[in-house]
């Protein structure tokens, strides 16, 4: 895959491929027409455990058959879409994100992939990616 570049939007505090990387992944975060397509991004954390790096998505109110998870080398892509009740009404306040979502995590480090497992509930989405650690050799006398 090669290097990417992360950048920071202080005005949405969030962190989002150059634009030269999104073109590398066709679709990731485009829509039909090519353009940029409205996609929001669910609260998100990556935090470390016992050699384990954790990602940990709130997506409520979904089935686990509406979220997609990839893995490009250390380029983590969750995406899916939660549907909104097609019922008529009249909002006062509006604040739960509906439609399609995306998150693009970069790994800190390298990861087995073959280890790497999720579980979805509670509401949270939960992927367990594995460090790849190096192995000490010891040289014998």
């Amino acid at each position: 895959m090669g290097e990417f570049e992360l950048k920071y939007d202080p005005l949405r505090s969030v962190w989002y491929m150059s634009e030269e990387m999104q073109s590398k992944y066709a679709g990731v975060n485009r829509g039909r027409n090519g353009m940029r397509s409205h996609v929001w991004r669910p609260p998100t954390d990556v935090f470390e455990i016992d050699e384990t790096f954790v990602v940990r998505v709130e997506i409520a109110g979904m089935e686990d058959a509406e979220i997609s998870i990839e893995l490009h080398e250390r380029l983590l892509v969750i995406r899916g879409i939660r549907q909104d009740v097609p019922e008529r009404r009249a909002y006062h306040q509006m604040e739960i994100s509906f439609g399609e979502f995306l998150s693009e995590i970069e790994l800190p480090g390298p990861i087995i992939a073959e280890e790497v497992v999720a579980e979805y509930k509670g509401g949270f989405l939960k992927v367990f990616l594995p460090q790849d650690r190096p192995k000490r050799i010891r040289i014998n006398d």
